[in-house]
């Protein structure tokens, strides 16, 4: 079956014109109306030189298939997923290609309720209409476009998930790494006790600080030293469309996502015994741990944001995390935020009356891990069968690629959706020597 490069697992992204450009934008808007058969689309873009182009073209297709637009303009793709139920529209499409390379930009949609399209859920659908070039006719009559400034909306909205009462006041080093979330933060910031040191905090498509994303190493430094040297009580990056956060101690030490899964599991089961928290496969046992220690919950689901939410909505959970530092809230129409858990953690710490350090401290002590260790390899698939057999003494779950428990330790390896990429995560039950050695030892065995 003929594809297009630039379709993925969860959303469209590619090289920019190369791979998307305006006129396959056209097409995708002209689609996506056809396809949820929609009377009204939300849309707004990220800081990408290209976002105005392909946002201007996206809404073309959109309007000639009779669909009315509200255009909320520059914006965090968390703004997308609350202003389609918000604006009671049928769909919603965010111009972003998140913390890749400037010279990329890409779409993700949403349905009625922001329920997520991804390819097996109707990305398919729009790429063969695009193809078969079955686009419909045009309306008879072209849909209204408006212009509309949903910040405020937005910030009043964040307000059901934190009390700025609770939150002492702390210095905060803010880094939006030049991409969106500097415009959130501008608007937030009156309403918290805190003091924002920002770092890159102006929207700019050039990028002059480096991609925003900070899982890259080199990409921590700056929020690093900026801790350091205004002795912070935190350091908090976002990515380019602010979707996730990134936090760092005030040792200036970076916390691995999974923990603060765990941390944001335990702040709102203690206010909501009882209730069901969604996590992914890649690591596993601190969650499960703070879980089950406070009355929760927890549930297992395949990585990804269509699978998170999926799983979210069949159980009816109050939280979903992972471990890549996407965090989703059932009160946010299931969807992630990089803002919630920014006001969570603070929050945490003030109740608790302890540091970022001492609130993960035990987790990461009980739980050590290796976090995600990338390796480029020619046959993915090849590689997960040989090392299931290699390890086939062992617990075998396969929710998401391959997972492998013993008593004392345990890994998950899995395939990229997009590239020639195996994903490693290795975690044991307090042994920093044990998950060290064992993370070594499959290296090894991958990359031979």
């Amino acid at each position: 079956m003929e594809r297009l490069n630039s379709f993925k697992a969860y959303d469209i992204r590619g090289k920019v014109p190369s791979e998307l450009n305006p006129e396959l934008a056209y097409k995708v808007g002209k689609s996506f109306a056809k396809y949820i058969n929609a009377k009204k689309v939300v849309v707004g873009y990220d800081v990408r030189h290209s976002s105005t182009d392909l946002c201007k073209s996206l809404i073309d297709g959109l309007t000639d298939a009779g669909s009315d637009v509200v255009n909320i303009g520059l914006c965090g793709t968390e703004m997308i997923y609350f202003s389609t139920p918000y604006l009671n529209a049928d769909g919603g499409v965010m111009i972003t290609a998140s913390h890749n390379p400037t010279e990329y930009n890409g779409m993700k949609f949403v349905k009625r309720d922001s329920v997520p399209v991804g390819y097996d859920s109707g990305l398919n659908v729009i790429e063969q209409m695009i193809l078969k070039n079955d686009l419909g006719e045009n309306a008879a009559s072209k849909g209204k476009i408006e212009e509309l400034d949903i910040m405020d909306a937005f910030i009043n909205n964040l307000s059901k998930f934190y009390d700025p009462k609770r939150i002492k006041p702390f210095k905060v080093v803010v880094n939006a790494g030049n991409g969106c979330a500097g415009l959130a933060l501008d608007a937030i910031e009156p309403r918290l006790p805190i003091k924002m040191i920002k770092l890159f905090n102006e929207p700019d498509s050039r990028f002059p600080n480096g991609v925003p994303n900070p899982l890259l190493i080199e990409n921590r430094k700056p929020t690093i030293d900026a801790v350091l040297k205004n002795n912070a009580n935190l350091g908090v990056a976002w990515d380019g469309d602010y979707d996730r956060c990134f936090f760092f101690d005030e040792k200036g030490n970076f916390i691995e996502g999974y923990y603060i899964v765990g941390l944001l599991a335990k702040s709102i089961l203690k206010k909501f015994p009882g209730e069901r928290i969604v996590h992914d496969p890649r690591l596993v046992w601190n969650t499960i741990d703070v879980v089950e220690k406070n009355k929760g919950v927890a549930v297992q689901s395949k990585s990804g944001h269509a699978y998170i939410k999926q799983k979210m909505r069949e159980v009816n959970s109050i939280y979903g995390g992972e471990m890549s530092a996407h965090h989703y809230f059932r009160d946010n129409s299931f969807s992630d935020s990089g803002m919630i858990p920014f006001l969570l953690i603070m929050q945490l710490m003030s109740e608790d009356d302890k540091t970022l350090s001492d609130l993960v401290e035990e987790m990461i002590a009980n739980y050590p891990c290796s976090g995600e260790i990338n390796s480029t390899i020619s046959d993915p698939a090849g590689k997960l069968k040989e090392i299931e057999k290699l390890y086939a003494n062992g617990k075998i779950d396969k929710t998401d690629g391959i997972s492998v428990e013993y008593d004392n330790w345990r890994f998950n390896l899995r395939m990229s959706n997009t590239e020639p990429i195996i994903r490693l995560n290795v975690e044991s039950k307090g042994d920093v020597v044990l998950m060290e050695e064992k993370t070594k030892e499959l290296l090894e065995v991958i990359r031979k």
